[in-house]
């Protein structure tokens, strides 16, 4: 493993430098940068995600050389980038003209903080999976303990396609597809938007972004999915938190849970994000049921897991304390330049 790896990042290393070599404008560069370093299918960044696979001893081996290859490959881009703009400022036709300040987009709010949730599970061992926006009745309830005629499936009121596709009610739509996938230890989270026939309020979007995760492996218990739950909001919020689970009810988990977290605005004195109550309903969740583990040919005898839906919307207003969810996609310019 150690050599091997060592070997790519020499390959690496030795094919930027032949392409910089080769580059002639700042969007080559730029796609040259994306194919090596992008956050998800970059060269270097596959590289980066086997670092959770090594040993320890690998770790401290190849974590370093990973680390030496990243910062070697930023140098080079940003004395790239610095040539570029240097050629053109000398072929600017009047450098005396006044100069105008560029406007530049940035990331949405909840784009942001999908990126930051996707940093923290990656870092616990977690595999990112893109779902599919449009699924089938099959994968989006069928797969999820919820048949025909289940009145359970009165809880997800959906939109329906002509030809009878689903835009998908909640991302574990994708439950199903990860365990055919992969075999036990499965760590994935899928972060995605979702489609409901909702009453639109402060609180409820007909869309809206979550992030469901799945964990399977032998011998795992409840006091895992509490620890990878509190790990995430502890990490996420940066403050160290009170939790408590509260019985409820969900056809792919048994038992359901909901997971509360002491409120981060008013720190469990009471105010009116949390009702007064000091508590915040964060994560719906609970141990796998048997039979979502069989219909992903998982042997629920041998392995257990859990899964949660976490409400990404809902994380983004308590982190900038938005109090109106259907900001999110009213288009206000007021509103997104302050992110």
């Amino acid at each position: 493993m150690d050599q091997n790896l060592a070997s790519q990042l020499k390959s690496i290393e030795d094919k930027v430098a032949s392409e910089l070599k080769q580059c002639s404008d700042l969007d080559a560069l730029q796609k040259i940068k994306a194919y090596f370093l992008g956050r998800k299918k970059g060269k270097l960044t596959q590289l980066i995600k086997l670092i959770p696979s090594l040993s320890i001893n690998e770790r401290k081996i190849l974590g370093p050389k990973i680390n030496q290859t990243k910062n070697k490959l930023l140098t080079l881009f940003q004395e790239k980038e610095k040539a570029f703009a240097s050629s053109n400022v000398k072929s600017f036709f009047d450098p005396t003209l006044p100069g105008e300040k560029p406007i530049y987009g940035h990331l949405h709010p909840i784009t942001q903080v999908c990126y930051e949730a996707e940093d923290i599970f990656e870092k616990m061992g977690f595999e990112i999976v893109e779902p599919f926006e449009i699924d089938d009745d099959f994968h989006v309830f069928e797969t999820l303990n919820i048949p025909q005629g289940h009145p359970a499936r009165d809880m997800w009121d959906t939109f329906w396609t002509e030809n009878n596709f689903i835009p998908i009610t909640h991302t574990s739509a994708m439950q199903n597809r990860i365990l055919k996938s992969v075999k036990p230890p499965i760590r994935a989270i899928v972060p995605g938007r979702c489609f409901r026939h909702e009453a639109t309020d402060a609180r409820h979007e007909h869309t809206f972004y979550q992030i469901e995760g799945v964990y399977v492996d032998q011998n795992i218990s409840l006091a895992d999915l509490l620890g990878t739950l509190l790990s995430f909001l502890e990490a996420f919020f940066q403050q160290k938190l009170k939790y408590k689970i509260q019985p409820s009810y969900f056809p792919f988990v048994e038992p359901g849970l909901e997971f509360l977290i002491s409120c981060v605005i008013c720190k469990g004195r009471g105010c009116a994000t949390c009702g007064h109550s000091g508590w915040l309903e964060l994560i719906p969740c609970g141990p796998i049921h048997p039979n979502v583990l069989k219909m992903g040919g998982v042997n629920p005898e041998k392995y257990s897991g859990f899964a949660w839906g976490m409400g990404l919307d809902r994380l983004v207003m308590l982190r900038f304390a938005i109090e109106d969810i259907r900001l999110f996609h009213s288009g206000n310019l007021r509103f997104l330049e302050q992110f």
